[in-house]
């Protein structure tokens, strides 16, 4: 099925064909349709679907007619977290290239007198983190008694973060007669459950259960020892052919850990973690997404709000202890159709968590050894060199057997396809 099909206007399939998407993917295929008739939606889509596309194109749809108030906006988008609200204000304005609606996003670590005038103007579309909002609520800033369409995102998230109280608090300044689009990564009895206080009659949708992962995913587990992880993370970096990598750790100290130790290894990186300013995780994203640097060392806090397209590595310097957040954090790479490959660091002390994610996924992840890598790789550049140099081969000449030096020696000159003679024992 094309876009065309799916009852949107000439200005926003402009705006998908100029974005480049050429297909609905298969939640934005069933949802559409269902959200332009109006109808209440309950929605189960993992991250890397076009679940946002889902239902920014039918919201932008439905209120490129009509007109926005002062501080009374027409639609509320509620997001977990800052970097998912971002993500869904930059789809937003892509969709909305060449119409006139006018969005606000309520965040936290923005100054309250911009995001004040915007709303005095008045928006069609606000974006806010749950607390936030309630900030501007209590400030006299907004008023929800005009909202025809609520959209609550990542609904499972907002219950792990203990959101769920704010958005019943929400919940109870607007107009009972809406529509409520509801999307969760996954459909546990207590989600359903808290769907039904929001839903009236919702169609339900479910695509790719949150307990697999992407058949485009190579997937590794690296065991090490405490001591080593360091340096087999910086070996595996070294190995692989990097286009931009996150590395995901479980506290915020072995982020700052990590960036010190890549960073004074030659690595340009950037770090993301709830302790740094607003400003300061924009800057990170902008100089990640747009190239300036290669690897992001994030927290789960990031795990479903980094967008990169093309995006070729995902690393677990902590194994996650929650089984359902390593299908998240790998997600980031393998979409729209492209190859990645996740590495998941692990010692004895994680064994309990890599069942839990094996039983989960359903299926076993393998063992990556590096003395098997390096050896396929340098093989396969002898190799290569023979085919490509033919003539240059002295068959009837003995050569001495060489002994390298250690791994560390070898890889850094890997990508040359050759070792320097300094660099071979006598």
């Amino acid at each position: 099925m094309s876009f065309e099909k799916l009852g949107l206007c000439e200005e926003i399939l402009r705006s998908i064909k100029e974005k480049g998407y050429i297909n609905p993917t298969e939640i934005q295929e069933s949802a559409i349709p269902q959200v332009l008739m109006g109808r209440d939606l309950l929605g189960c889509a993992q991250t890397g679907t076009g679940k946002t596309g889902s239902f920014i194109m039918p919201l932008v749809e439905i209120l490129s007619s009509g007109k926005s108030k002062s501080r009374m906006p027409r639609s509320l988008i509620l997001a977990p977290t800052r970097e998912l609200a971002m993500q869904v204000s930059e789809e937003f304005n892509l969709i909305n290239n060449y119409l006139k609606l006018q969005m606000a996003l309520l965040i936290g670590g923005v100054s309250f007198i911009e995001q004040d005038n915007k709303l005095a103007k008045g928006v069609d579309v606000l974006v806010a983190t749950p607390g936030r909002l309630i900030d501007h609520i209590e400030r006299g800033k907004v008023i929800l008694k005009d909202v025809k369409i609520l959209v609550i995102d990542e609904a499972d998230r907002m219950l792990d973060m203990g959101f769920i109280p704010d958005i019943i608090k929400i919940n109870k300044l607007l107009p009972k007669i809406r529509q409520t689009l509801f999307f969760s990564a996954t459909l546990s009895n207590e989600i359903r459950n808290i769907g039904e206080a929001f839903l009236i009659n919702p169609k339900e949708i479910t695509v790719s259960p949150h307990s697999t992962t992407s058949s485009n995913i190579e997937t590794y587990l690296i065991k090490t020892i405490k001591k080593n992880k360091l340096n087999d993370l910086k070996k595996i970096l070294n190995i692989e052919k990097i286009k931009n990598a996150v590395i995901f750790c479980n506290r915020k100290n072995d982020i700052n850990k990590v960036n010190l130790f890549l960073t004074k290894n030659n690595f340009k990186t950037v770090c993301l973690h709830g302790d740094m300013s607003q400003n300061s995780r924009i800057q990170s994203l902008e100089e990640f997404k747009n190239g300036l640097v290669e690897i992001l060392i994030a927290s789960d806090v990031a795990a479903r709000g980094i967008d990169v397209a093309g995006l070729s590595h995902v690393f677990n310097y902590d194994v996650p202890n929650n089984p359902e957040d390593y299908v998240h954090r790998i997600g980031r790479t393998g979409r729209a159709g492209l190859k990645g490959k996740a590495f998941t660091l692990c010692d004895e002390n994680d064994n309990k968590n890599i069942l839990m994610i094996e039983k989960l996924i359903k299926k076993e992840i393998r063992s990556y050894s590096f003395d098997n890598m390096i050896a396929e790789d340098n093989s396969i550049k002898l190799n290569s060199t023979v085919e490509i140099n033919p003539t240059i081969q002295e068959p009837t000449k003995k050569f001495k057997k060489i002994n390298f030096l250690p791994i560390e020696n070898f890889l850094n000159f890997k990508e040359s396809g050759h070792i320097p003679n300094f660099l071979i024992k006598k």
